[in-house]
């Protein structure tokens, strides 16, 4: 499939699919272009890596759950990654994460713990946006306002 798509630089939508193979990945990695794989539910780290190749953007909003493994192989991503369909993340998840050296937008996360967020704001490769979170504490918008980069919800700003 990814033989075929034109080679244009830009954006590619393929939020209909729903898995991923490794050599799919490794195909769509060699566009320049961001890629909007929303659609998928879950990657293995394999795949992860794979598509952590792409140094544009990454829409993963499909995902609702992320390992520390998966979320290890995406940390090597250096354009942007969207994570928009993640309402939880473990300490061990978020450390992974505050390594990538690009955007991160996790604008579904309902409430980090303030743990979460004291490791989420160490993240120095881009901006950083939990904007679209309305349930956010006190205490842990605290925690991400030292980040140099942070949108968060209008009410902590």
């Amino acid at each position: 499939m990814a033989e075929v798509l034109p080679s244009k630089d830009g954006y590619l939508r393929l939020n209909g699919l729903r898995t991923m193979s490794p050599e799919l990945a490794k195909a769509l990695t060699t566009r320049d272009c961001g890629l909007d794989l929303g659609g998928l539910t879950s990657l293995t780290p394999e795949v992860a890596g794979m598509l952590a190749l792409n140094a544009r953007w990454l829409d993963l909003s499909g995902l609702t759950t992320l390992s520390p493994e998966v979320a290890e192989a995406l940390a090597k991503q250096q354009g942007g990654v969207s994570l928009n369909g993640l309402t939880e993340l473990s300490v061990e998840t978020a450390q992974a994460l505050a390594n990538h050296q690009g955007s991160l937008t996790l604008g579904g996360l309902k409430s980090p713990s303030p743990d979460v967020a004291r490791v989420l704001a160490k993240h120095r490769g881009g901006f950083l946006s939990l904007c679209c979170n309305s349930e956010l504490s006190a205490e842990a918008a605290e925690e991400l306002r030292s980040h140099p980069q942070i949108s968060l919800p209008e009410k902590f700003r």
